[in-house]
């Protein structure tokens, strides 16, 4: 639980406290006639089933829900569909918080060092900054919804992963993880090498 008096440090290195950013908070919403200006705020926005973009990448397939184009940058929201022994191999992401809420099926997770076996119903949250990845371990396909916040990482994901509404047509290829490795710096992704089992 986060108290009060815990202190972070802003963008510029400075230490905040809790209540200075709730105070800043409260702040603006003051400013702003009574309510908070978030990003996103202000613009409705909605996406019909199957009419998001879908792609396939290493070990799962992801279907666009709502990109930064939609949510004013705040977020992107994905459906991810990852089949019996897919997932990435461990990255990290510098610009992006990531959380995982699991439909269907389960992941087992790796962050941090930590392993977390996620089911149905489980959700995980994976800080920028910090090695993660995820696998189907079992034997049916798992479903997730991926939030990552800020948005900006579904760029990448256009940009390398192959387009496909239907099932991966064959493994992963060597220029999938070729463009992977070429367009990650750009994105803030650093791909590091697979784990051993």
């Amino acid at each position: 639980m986060r108290h009060a008096t815990d202190q972070d440090h802003d963008v510029s290195g400075r230490t905040t406290s809790a209540v200075a950013r709730q105070g800043n908070v409260q702040a603006m919403g003051e400013a702003a006639g009574g309510a908070a200006a978030l990003p996103g705020q202000g613009r409705p926005a909605f996406v019909q089933a199957g009419a998001g973009a879908t792609y396939w990448g290493p070990g799962n397939r992801l279907t666009f829900l709502l990109t930064g184009a939609e949510t004013g940058g705040a977020f992107f929201l994905a459906e991810m569909l990852v089949p019996p022994g897919g997932g990435p191999p461990p990255h990290v992401h510098s610009r992006e918080d990531e959380t995982f809420h699991v439909l269907e099926g389960s992941l087992t997770v790796q962050v941090g060092g930590e392993t977390l076996s996620a089911s149905a119903g489980d959700s995980a949250f994976l800080p920028r900054g910090i090695a993660h990845s995820f696998k189907n371990a079992g034997s049916e396909p798992a479903k997730a919804l991926v939030l990552t916040t800020p948005a900006g990482l579904e760029h990448f994901f256009a940009e390398v992963f192959d387009s496909s509404p239907g099932d991966p047509a064959e493994p992963v290829s060597k220029e999938l993880i070729a463009r992977s490795i070429a367009a990650g710096p750009r994105y803030g992704l650093k791909l590091l090498p697979p784990t051993r089992e």
